[in-house]
């Protein structure tokens, strides 16, 4: 049976290392150009301000999926507690499982427990999951574009 629960980043970042280069090479763009090289630090003064929020997807115990977004008050709405993922990621073996359901159901619960009035998630157009998102009664509000500008 897959659970998901509300963690600390800080406690399972390095548990959670282990997946970020699998989580990359599949998703991420431009990876000729940039490697992964995550700001740990950033990503830890966030977690002990209380704006981040990590939730795990587990099986046995064993993580399988993690949400990780940043909780705090939108830069053009400041009165709007907002709730911006960064990443998600659910292992191939345990997709189809219902997996994204469960993880997602309990980042709601989450941040209606912390306030938050409104979230905002993304799937990259390579490897859609948009169909989740729409499942869960989100709504389509903007695409992101990008363009490589760097050196080759």
């Amino acid at each position: 049976m897959l659970t998901a629960q509300v963690e600390s980043l800080t406690d399972n970042l390095e548990g959670l290392k282990a997946f970020f280069p699998m989580h990359w090479e599949e998703l991420a763009l431009n990876q000729k150009q940039v490697p992964l090289d995550p700001d740990y630090g950033i990503y830890l003064a966030k977690d002990e301000a209380g704006e981040m929020m990590l939730v795990t997807l587990r099986k046995a115990g064993e993580i399988v999926g993690y949400f990780v977004g940043f909780v705090g008050p939108a830069l053009h709405y400041q009165t709007c507690l907002t709730l911006t993922m960064d990443i998600f990621y659910v292992l191939p073996e345990h997709r189809g499982d219902g997996g994204g359901f469960v993880l997602f159901k309990e980042v709601e619960r989450e941040a209606k427990r912390r306030g938050v009035q409104r979230m905002f998630v993304g799937s990259k157009c390579h490897k859609d999951a948009s169909w989740l998102f729409e499942k869960l009664g989100y709504e389509e509000v903007e695409r992101f574009y990008c363009l490589w500008m760097g050196e080759s």
